[in-house]
């Protein structure tokens, strides 16, 4: 894994977000955003959300990572299983983080990457490629094995796949 180069992505998504919340206005920000029920602004919101699951994520496959492989297996289908509601209270949460405003949700993103800088500057090689079984249905990045690296890579595509449904600019 290349650190330095995810540890740039992470800054250059971060410069990114900074820059479309300095630049939207009040109506950008009620504007709908493409391909998703979202506004921009609550779409604004989900694209910090995506680098804080990472950290839920971290503390997952650091335990299950360590446990026989049949319990993450299976941990991964009991939460496939749960997709439905998933994708309401993933929908629903980013209506209610827009509510926050752009400004906050900045904020919040330079305290998680710094947050994500350090767990992966702390990383050793043999965590990174510790894994775990994945609920393949709640996202279309997450893969039905990913390791620790996998997971440190996910923020930026959620990201980059997001920033393209915006209409800030139209």
């Amino acid at each position: 894994m290349d650190r330095r180069a995810v540890h740039e992505q992470w800054e250059r998504d971060r410069a990114t977000l900074h820059e479309l919340v300095a630049a939207a206005t009040a109506a950008d920000l009620r504007r709908r955003s493409r391909g998703t029920r979202w506004t921009n602004g609550q779409l604004l919101f989900h694209l910090v959300f995506g680098y804080q699951i990472v950290r839920a994520l971290l503390v997952l496959i650091r335990v299950f990572g360590r446990l026989p492989d049949p319990v993450s297996r299976g941990f991964a289908a009991v939460l496939n299983a749960a997709t439905p509601p998933f994708h309401v209270i993933n929908y629903l949460g980013s209506c209610g983080g827009g509510l926050i405003g752009p400004r906050l949700a900045a904020a919040w993103l330079d305290r998680i990457i710094a947050s994500l800088h350090r767990s992966l500057d702390r990383a050793g090689e043999a965590d990174l490629e510790r894994g775990m079984h994945y609920p393949t249905r709640w996202d279309p990045f997450f893969r039905p094995y990913m390791t620790l690296a996998d997971v440190y890579r996910y923020p930026a595509r959620h990201f980059a796949f997001h920033l393209e449904q915006l209409t800030l600019d139209e």
